[in-house]
């Protein structure tokens, strides 16, 4: 007979109170919705890619930028709520799966009004998938402020109130004229991002370091991997229709290396431990627009040095090139600047990846092999990274074998 006190599975859970988490859980990991919530946010990253890649191809080069920096944000941002409220909150019931899975039928229609918003400039399905998404967003931080007492119901009240207030200014970039709407998302990409900083101003939610650093390492993976899916896809394409193995080979060859290199670099090191303090987190956590959004261009990029190469691009070499190297070289920057340098130890250690990012940028002019050339100056940068830290390390070693024992 089974005992009342056994484990229920999750589906047959009353719903339970939704209070916080202990921040030195031990053992905390990503959980199975998690993995399917990021999952399904790509879809929206891939089809922002697409787009970025037809206004480059057809030389749309600011508009596209700007498209896909709006959109972007919207998909990262939402994404970026969910992972910071689930690492202090999830408690896997019933409830809080459904409003989970509202958010994800959210993304899944902003990513239906994409091509829309890039192709007309009409934000309205793309406007209606985000405020799905972050209404459900509001409704968790209520069902947490019921639950709660004290500085964390004022906390999680604040999160509902800064959300609302949010979602009414961006219904702007419907009403409001093209000419104002990069402005109006200025001003509302800033609200968004200051209302954590004031929800948490006199308490700090119980998010767990390991579990955070896991979610965005999880999440980096899949967007390089969506960069090397839509690249292959194009490499097929070319070769199939056109016969051009020749001129992609460098392309397909530098593209790898260049996402080999972008993964190794972030994973050479585990971030959790610098993430001690809110400034710490914050800073880490809201820089990452920069490295995912470079991550999945990227891939766009190589997208559109393909269609150059076979001729469907309506663009120079040139600017064929810069599309891979300049996201990559932000890549660089963006993570050294957040997550590397932290673990860095002397000037040599620290002027790797910024040489590595100008080197990148300046293989923009080498024509036809700009792309393979960043390749190579990417895994060289990961060669000499390899040496001078095992280096280091040596010289650690040897310095601890020859201090005299006390």
């Amino acid at each position: 007979m089974t005992s009342s006190s056994a484990p229920q599975p999750a589906h047959h859970r009353p719903l339970r109170r939704l209070t916080a988490r202990r921040r030195d859980e031990a053992h905390r990991v990503a959980s199975s919705l998690e993995l399917f919530f990021d999952l399904c946010f790509v879809v929206a990253i891939a089809q922002a890619g697409v787009q970025l890649v037809h206004a480059l191809a057809e030389g749309h080069v600011g508009q596209g930028i700007l498209n896909y920096a709006m959109v972007f944000f919207a998909i990262w941002w939402a994404w970026m709520n969910f992972t910071w409220f689930a690492s202090a909150y999830d408690n896997d019931d019933a409830l809080y799966r459904i409003v989970t899975l509202l958010q994800i039928a959210g993304v899944l229609v902003l990513a239906a009004g994409i091509s829309k918003a890039f192709d007309e400039h009409d934000f309205a399905v793309v406007l209606l998938g985000y405020v799905i998404m972050r209404l459900a967003m509001a409704t968790q931080w209520l069902r947490a402020a019921r639950c709660a007492e004290g500085a964390e119901r004022t906390t999680a009240l604040r999160y509902v109130g800064g959300v609302v207030i949010c979602q009414i200014g961006w219904v702007g970039l419907v009403l409001l004229p093209e000419s104002a709407r990069s402005w109006l998302f200025l001003v509302m990409a800033v609200a968004e991002m200051c209302v954590p900083l004031y929800a948490e101003k006199n308490f700090t939610t119980s998010w767990h370091p390991h579990h955070i650093a896991e979610r965005y390492g999880l999440f980096t993976i899949i967007v390089l991997g969506e960069s090397v899916a839509a690249a292959t896809v194009a490499v097929k394409t070319a070769v199939d229709e056109h016969s051009a193995l020749g001129e992609l080979l460098p392309i397909a060859a530098g593209g790898l290396l260049i996402v080999f290199c972008a993964w190794w670099i972030y994973f050479v090191v585990p971030i959790h431990a610098h993430l001690r303090t809110s400034r710490d987190s914050f800073l880490w956590g809201y820089g990452h627009y920069l490295i995912l959004a470079a991550a999945a261009a990227i891939g766009a990029g190589l997208e559109v040095a393909v269609e150059q190469a076979v001729g469907t691009a309506h663009i120079s070499t040139l600017a064929a090139s810069a599309a891979v190297t300049l996201p990559t070289a932000l890549y660089l920057i963006a993570l050294w600047a957040l997550h590397s340098r932290h673990f860095k130890v002397g000037i040599s250690q620290q002027l790797v990846l910024p040489t590595t990012a100008l080197l990148v940028i300046c293989c923009t002019f080498l024509g036809d092999w700009a792309v393979l050339a960043a390749g190579v100056v990417s895994a060289l940068s990961v060669v000499v990274g390899t040496l001078l830290t095992a280096r280091a390390n040596a010289r650690g070693t040897t310095a601890k074998a020859t201090t005299p024992v006390a």
